[in-house]
């Protein structure tokens, strides 16, 4: 079992309990598969034979995830659990404290020196300043990411060690990314490429964990289409709170891909934020504490107040793009006779480079 010892699942299961402690899990219990409620873990069987399951997809021979909150048995998949509807919370200020008390306690929980994937943003900070360990980002030369992460190092009184990407490592990573996640569209291949070229170094470096702040933006309000919310049509919600909700319901998926991606270099990804403690909290926050005008994640950053000013107040680009990664990528899709005139040339570029 990934994640949780059976008897919390079990517990989990009899009182219908989406967050019983911990940070997740999935696997194998009593005869069964199970999955946490935000999928936390990956997991996957063949479709006709749930006895025949693994974490790792690439060592069945038609592997089918088991849906987040959900039993897997020979007769089908049965939900267990749902992500609870938001409840008015009490005063702000007390539920920042909450919030606040919740973030420590579960970065604290980490008790060994472990290294970060640091990009200077307000997620990667909150882990920078608490735990012990090197911390690393991953860019090209002048990309924001590495740029920002300077800066916050010298804010925080750490050192940096900076991964800088060239197109080879594209080039080569690409195959090895679609291999261990089963992705190949243009924005999850260059998410996960990221995640994969520091994780590499890292794992090189002699560790086997790292820390990221994966989950953090759809909790707390971080993507422009919940800010803009109800005007954006990728959200159907007519509010800020409905529209996070929704991001909350797609992070199973982009948790699969993101797992997978840095297992499949070596180590093995460990994100605080998303502890059962964090998210009960996060779920109950209203729309003015994840957006306010301009600034978002807003109960977030106020939680943060061991943080220095600057890097509370900090917006960060979405890792694609402030690694520069979608940019390379596009640029070596065009090189390679992939024309944007194209229907998804990077697709067609990331499949020319799988077949090679």
């Amino acid at each position: 079992m990934q994640g949780a010892s059976p008897s919390t699942v079990r517990r989990a299961i009899d009182e219908r309990d989406p967050f019983p402690g911990g940070y997740g899990f999935a696997g194998e219990i009593d005869g069964t598969l199970v999955r946490d409620v935000l999928g936390r873990y990956p997991l996957f069987s063949e479709p006709d034979d749930p006895t025949a399951w693994s974490a790792d997809p690439t060592e069945l021979r038609d592997p089918l995830a088991v849906p987040a909150g959900c039993r897997r048995t020979a007769t089908g998949d049965e939900r267990l659990w749902t992500v609870p509807e938001p409840e008015p919370c009490e005063d702000d200020e007390r539920v920042i404290e909450k919030l606040r008390s919740a973030v420590i306690d579960a970065v604290d929980a980490i008790e060994e020196p472990i290294p970060t994937a640091f990009s200077g943003g307000i997620d990667s900070s909150i882990l920078a300043a608490r735990l012990e360990g090197p911390l690393y980002v991953g860019g090209f030369e002048g990309s924001h990411d590495v740029d920002t992460a300077r800066s916050a190092v010298d804010a925080l009184d750490r050192e940096l060690t900076v991964v800088e990407f060239t197109h080879h490592d594209i080039e080569r990573a690409v195959p090895d990314i679609v291999s261990a996640t089963g992705r190949r569209n243009a924005m999850d291949v260059a998410i996960a490429l990221p995640l994969y070229l520091v994780a590499e170094v890292v794992s090189a470096d002699g560790h086997d964990r790292i820390a990221v702040g994966q989950g953090a933006d759809e909790l707390f309000g971080g993507y422009a289409k919940v800010a803009k919310a109800p005007t954006d049509p990728r959200v159907e919600a007519e509010t800020v709170r409905g529209a996070a909700s929704e991001t909350i319901v797609g992070l199973p998926a982009q948790l699969e891909r993101d797992v997978l991606t840095i297992r499949a270099a070596g180590l093995e990804p460990v994100a605080p934020l998303l502890g059962d403690s964090v998210v009960t909290i996060a779920l109950r926050l209203p729309g003015h504490l994840l957006v306010d005008g301009d600034e978002r994640k807003v109960a977030l950053r106020r939680s943060a107040s061991f943080l220095p000013e600057p890097i509370r107040s900090r917006e960060k680009k979405a890792v694609q793009y402030g690694s520069l990664v979608s940019r390379e990528l596009d640029r070596l899709a065009r090189q390679a006779g992939f024309k944007r005139r194209m229907d998804d040339h990077v697709g067609q570029y990331i499949d020319s480079l799988t077949r090679q």
